[in-house]
């Protein structure tokens, strides 16, 4: 069993600990896919996964220490990572964001005896590298492998230091979703049946609708949380204490229940490590809601994710500014104010447009019974309204083709008394196109030359 050091701290940076096992694994390359997956020379390890995949070392190594800091992917949130070192013969203290731990670890409990650190550390050879990195944490059957892309010797004594921004950036998360999700809980009664803590945000997923207008209020109360700078409690109820006990995720866990609870906030069965109070959080910021599934998707940042966010929108908020020549305050106004010009420039445009095409249907009143044009700067509507404009004038058929021999042309042919499904089937084979309709009008794109679409079409009589 490997001892876990994050919940006696969940602000130990750094910590000492004895190498039990060191168990190789193999990178293969599957034929068909482009992924790597791990093979394990030995029974009992779980494979290889998560961050661990993106290394490019062939060979793998999961390591398992008497204690750890390291927290195990689990409870919707990912694996801590950091660094292992062989220790010499003087260690370093243990410490956290505040300070010293208290002592020297003289000893390390590995298997039945105790390995004494003047004897476990190997002799090294000169100049090579003992600082090595973890990449992915996993826990089976009470050990915690620890994924590495080099080996440790077993009954080293090893230093092992957490990666703390990654650490305490997590803890923010997961401390701020407890908070929102007890508040949902007793307001609505909605149960989060979905958490994922992923490397740009956090989601929940509530069985439950929630507005805007209310996730607003729920954000309100979190925030207030956070300022009361609650105490973070973390308990260990029997299991008759636990049957009367009033809390969320309330499901048949097998052994020790560990309970965390936000007075006044939530009361909630949890395996991740959390901030000590809840003024570490800094700030809760819910960005956004989706229906999803029934319910709710809601996306949260707290703290350093957050500012980073704030950051972000407000240096786009001023660049906006500049480029409206307006308030950072008022960039709305300004944005609906430029919709509104570009909406009767629309307008106007069109207008422009359709008496363009008036004046080229009315130029079209000599070709006979069927006209077939090539335009390049027609969009949206406009080939279609230049046909039904030329049929109008009393035209039997209109082709009109927009486009050029590079890119390819779109199409739309009408007419009022041919139908012209076969003809549209035998223009698409001969041109590599794509289209249908009803009888008497057809569109669709293809490609070929004006030359030869011209030449084609006379065959048809235009």
């Amino acid at each position: 069993m490997t001892e876990k050091l994050f919940y006696k701290d969940s602000h130990m940076l750094r910590f000492t600990a004895a190498v039990l096992e060191c168990v190789r694994m193999e990178t293969v390359h599957p034929k068909e896919s482009g992924c790597m997956s791990a093979v394990t020379k030995e029974e009992g390890c779980p494979a290889e996964s998560g961050s661990a995949q993106g290394v490019s070392r062939a060979e793998r190594y999961q390591i398992v220490l008497d204690r750890t800091a390291f927290f195990p992917e689990g409870g919707g949130q990912y694996a801590d990572t950091g660094w292992i070192q062989i220790m010499s013969d003087t260690m370093a203290p243990e410490k956290n964001l505040y300070g010293q731990r208290s002592g020297q670890l003289l000893e390390c409990a590995s298997g039945e005896q105790s390995v004494r650190i003047s004897e476990s550390a190997p002799e090294l050879s000169e100049g090579r590298e003992t600082r090595i990195r973890v990449l992915d944490v996993k826990e089976r059957d009470g050990k915690i492998f620890h994924m590495t892309d080099r080996p440790l010797p077993a009954g080293s004594i090893v230093s092992g230091e957490i990666d703390w921004t990654e650490r305490f950036m997590k803890m923010q998360q997961h401390t701020g979703e407890h908070i929102v999700s007890g508040l949902v809980h007793a307001r609505f009664g909605y149960d989060n049946v979905g958490f994922h803590l992923g490397s740009a945000d956090c989601t929940m997923d509530f069985n439950g609708e929630i507005t805007r207008e209310e996730l607003h209020e729920i954000e309100l109360r979190a925030n207030e949380a956070v300022a009361e700078n609650l105490d973070i409690l973390v308990s260990y109820p029997s299991k008759e204490e636990l049957a009367g006990l009033e809390y969320r995720s309330k499901i048949e866990i097998e052994g020790q229940v560990r309970i965390v609870t936000i007075p006044g906030f939530d009361v909630c069965a949890c395996c991740a490590p959390h901030v000590e109070k809840t003024g570490e959080i800094g700030v809760i910021k819910l960005t956004n809601v989706q229906r999803y599934k029934g319910g709710v998707r809601v996306t949260m940042l707290c703290g350093f994710r957050a500012l980073a966010d704030y950051d972000r929108k407000s240096a786009s908020v001023r660049r906006i500014s500049g480029a409206l020549c307006a308030k950072e305050d008022e960039v709305a106004e300004a944005v609906e104010h430029l919709k509104e010009e570009c909406a009767q420039l629309k307008a106007r445009l069109a207008e422009q447009q359709r008496e363009m095409l008036r004046f080229k249907a009315r130029e079209s009143d000599g070709q006979g019974a069927a006209v077939c044009l090539f335009e390049s700067g027609l969009e949206g509507d406009g080939p279609r309204l230049l046909m039904n404009l030329v049929l109008e004038r009393g035209h039997e058929l209109c082709a009109v083709f927009c486009g050029d021999d590079r890119d390819g042309y779109r199409y739309v042919i009408g007419s009022r008394s041919v139908d012209l499904r076969k003809m549209v089937k035998e223009l698409n084979a001969a041109f590599s196109g794509r289209g249908g309709g009803k009888p008497e009008m057809v569109q669709g794109s293809l490609k070929g030359t004006k030359k030869g679409l011209r030449a084609w079409m006379q065959e048809y009589g235009f």
